[in-house]
């Protein structure tokens, strides 16, 4: 049997490498991007169809590596890491369509979104700390000489924050891991899981390490916490996000972030899901304030990178909110379980709903930005569905995807995640109806400035899309409307997932 998941991610590895002889043929170095990226959707596709509504792990591959010290090679997908390689396959070539030909040192470029594609995939396939926490860390680097070498006025500064916010998780997430092995010998996140579910695992820190479980998961909160990211570890994304290049962007929010969810769906509740119920409140609270704070971040901003810098913030908060509500004692209630695995359910899918929407939304800025010169306050506008109808209408889809309009993706998973979360803690989910208030609000405020009223002089001539531009577009917002009107295409096989991983965590 071929090694897909080891093809996969040594596809757009193997051509970061022929991008980099490119040099500076722009036209040959995308092309050489564009050809992997697209090989990589379609086996990502197949990878997605593959795992079906079983719930385990598909298209596993095992050998030993270094067994002394517990290090393994071992992959695998379920619904939860196949969706995200899909999504991962899906932005990156939405990045490097954005990108354009006209970028300086284009091979060097591409050959860094190919190989930040790479890590994501890695980070989503991989079952061994070891494996994992290298391509987690693989995927840091392209992404801080993207932004340092290609990003606007304050990029180093950017880039900087960026990659100390990021490290210092990653050696939280390095030194918990590192005392699991030690208390347990194994680094691999299913024998982690079933030794944390019988309540062997927390035995065993206790005997070898003493009363440090807590800690311990309080340090891998704090290395997923930063990437997702959960307030108040936030400050290093509206820079990075505003300064990076639009392109490269779509990858930070598109990709890149749901790897902090991720990492608290596949890591942190099973392993220390009793640990982390323990501290449910203070949680419920941050997250709480995720939500909410970030919605209200989002409003009072001027530049349009930074307003959805921040309604990121916001719209992750949502998989937050959901994922520390479900954190509740063990519990033979089927309601109580219907709404856990409901919120799961919506956790997963909006993960994926975002980082589609997310990323269109940049690019529609990127394409803004280009036109306008590198212009991008939202009072720099008005009127613009006058010279370009078929921009703003597009956009607007995207847009309204955002906001969590009926009969697009967006709102289905909000819808599920809610309802989850009311059953679970009517307090958290009341007060963060207030950021889906304050998120149409930002939303309805960006369509007004910038597509309607007054058009000024300067913009009497904006470009509409080509017709390149729209077919590049049309497939993200056709998906957009076939999720939102069929979400059961994604949730069968999502729910399959959640209700095995469910049933095997203990808090």
């Amino acid at each position: 049997m071929m090694p897909v998941l080891t093809v996969l991610t040594a596809v757009p590895a193997a051509a970061a490498v022929l991008a980099l002889f490119a040099g500076n043929r722009a036209s040959v170095a995308r092309a050489i991007a564009f050809a992997a990226a697209l090989a990589s959707l379609a086996m990502s596709l197949w990878v997605w169809l593959g795992v079906g509504a079983e719930g385990a792990m598909k298209f596993v591959e095992r050998a030993d590596w270094v067994p002394g010290l517990g290090i393994e090679y071992h992959l695998g997908v379920d619904g939860l890491g196949a969706l995200m390689v899909l999504l991962a396959a899906i932005v990156s070539l939405m990045a490097i369509a954005a990108s354009g030909k006209n970028t300086t040192r284009p091979g060097l470029y591409f050959a860094l979104i190919l190989l930040l594609e790479s890590g994501l995939f890695g980070t989503f396939t991989a079952l061994n700390f070891f494996h994992w926490f290298l391509f987690w860390e693989l995927s840091l680097i392209p992404a801080f000489f993207l932004i340092k070498l290609w990003g606007a006025e304050g990029r180093g500064r950017a880039a900087t924050q960026f990659f100390v916010y990021t490290m210092v998780g990653s050696v939280a997430l390095l030194l918990a891991f590192l005392a699991l092995f030690l208390a347990t010998g194994s680094l691999d996140f299913e024998v982690l899981a079933r030794m944390a579910a019988s309540g062997e695992l927390a035995s065993l820190i206790q005997a070898h390490l003493g009363p440090i479980a807590l800690w311990l998961a309080l340090a891998v909160l704090l290395g997923f916490a930063v990437k997702v990211p959960l307030m108040p570890f936030h400050t290093w994304l509206p820079s990075a996000y505003s300064k990076a290049p639009t392109a490269v962007t779509m990858l930070l929010t598109g990709a890149m972030s749901k790897m902090g969810v991720y990492g608290l769906l596949r890591l942190a509740l099973p392993i220390f899901g009793h640990e982390l119920a323990q501290v449910r409140t203070p949680l419920l609270v941050l997250a709480t304030l995720t939500v909410v704070a970030g919605a209200w971040a989002a409003a009072v901003q001027k530049d349009l990178k930074r307003v959805f810098a921040y309604s990121s913030v916001n719209h992750l908060g949502y998989c937050l909110l959901a994922i520390f509500a479900i954190a509740l004692p063990a519990t033979s209630d089927a309601a109580v379980q219907l709404s856990q695995t409901a919120a799961l359910d919506g956790v997963v899918l909006q993960m994926f709903n975002h980082g589609l929407t997310a990323a269109t939304i940049f690019w529609f800025l990127a394409l803004l930005e280009k036109r306008s010169g590198g212009v991008l306050g939202i009072d720099d506008f008005g009127g613009l569905r006058k010279p370009a109808p078929v921009f703003c209408g597009l956009m607007g889809i995207a847009l309204f995807s955002s906001l969590g309009l009926p009969g697009l993706n967006g709102f289905v998973s909000e819808f599920l995640i809610f309802r989850g979360v009311f059953p679970l803690s009517w307090a958290s989910a009341t007060v963060s109806v207030l950021g889906l208030l304050i998120t149409a609000a930002v939303i309805l405020t960006v369509i007004q400035r910038v597509f309607s009223g007054p058009l000024p002089e300067r913009w009497k001539s904006f470009p509409d899309l080509t017709t390149g531009e729209r077919w590049a577009l049309a497939p993200a917002l056709l998906l957009m409307a076939v999720l939102g009107l069929l979400p059961q295409l994604a949730l069968g096989t999502i729910n399959a997932t959640m209700t095995h991983l469910q049933a095997g965590w203990r808090f």
